[in-house]
Order: C-alpha cells, then sequence, then structure tokens
C-alpha cells in the first residue's frame, strides 16, 4: 500500500491512551478534535459510575452525534430562513423596479 508523501503522522492522547493517527491535514485541528473528544469523555466518566472506556467513548460519541444533529438542525432552520427571505427581498425588488420603469414611462411621455 502506497502512503500519500503529504501524509504525517501526529500523535494524540484521549483518555489516557495514546494513538498515531496519519493525516494529510492540519496538525493543530487533529489536536483540537482530539481534545475535544477527550475533554467529553472526561465529562462522561465524571457523570456516570462507569469507568468501562469503552462504554465511555460510545456515551462520548452520542453526545458529540446529538451535538451535531441539534447544529445540523439549527444551521438547516437558518439556511431555510435565509431563503425565504432571499426570496422575500427578491419579490420587493422586482416590484421595485416594475414600478420604476412605470414611473420612468409616464415621465418620458411628451406633454
Amino acid at each position: 500500500m502506497a502512503t500519500n508523501p503529504e501524509e504525517r503522522s501526529l500523535r494524540v492522547e484521549i483518555y489516557n491512551q495514546t494513538y498515531s493517527i496519519r493525516s494529510d491535514g492540519d496538525n493543530d485541528y487533529i489536536l483540537d478534535l482530539a481534545e475535544y473528544v477527550d475533554s467529553k469523555m472526561r465529562e462522561i466518566s465524571s457523570g456516570t459510575l462507569t469507568v468501562d472506556s469503552l462504554k465511555v467513548a460510545i456515551l462520548a460519541a452520542l453526545h458529540i452525534a446529538d451535538e451535531y444533529h441539534q447544529l445540523k438542525a439549527t444551521f438547516s432552520q437558518s439556511d431555510s430562513n435565509l431563503g425565504q427571505r432571499s426570496s422575500e427581498c427578491s419579490e420587493m425588488l422586482d416590484r421595485i423596479l416594475k414600478h420604476r420603469d412605470a414611473v420612468t414611462l409616464v415621465s418620458d411621455r411628451p406633454q
């Protein structure tokens, strides 16, 4: 298997486990993601009695998935609102331009 020459290996620690991640992306971004997952796992483990890291990881994944879907719904609603407002603005602009054209036609008539 050939590896991408741009790919770099990065070591991250999540919930006291070290992982080696190969990525051709931004290392700081990968580190931020790992830190976020680690913080969610620690948040979950502090609120539960389980010490099983797999269960903590699954609960953290569910929490992150919930955040993702809530944000996705919020952005979808915002996108829908923006589309509706854009349509309304376009219709208003059409009415203004038609009114302006009508006024121009009337004022251009010879007297």
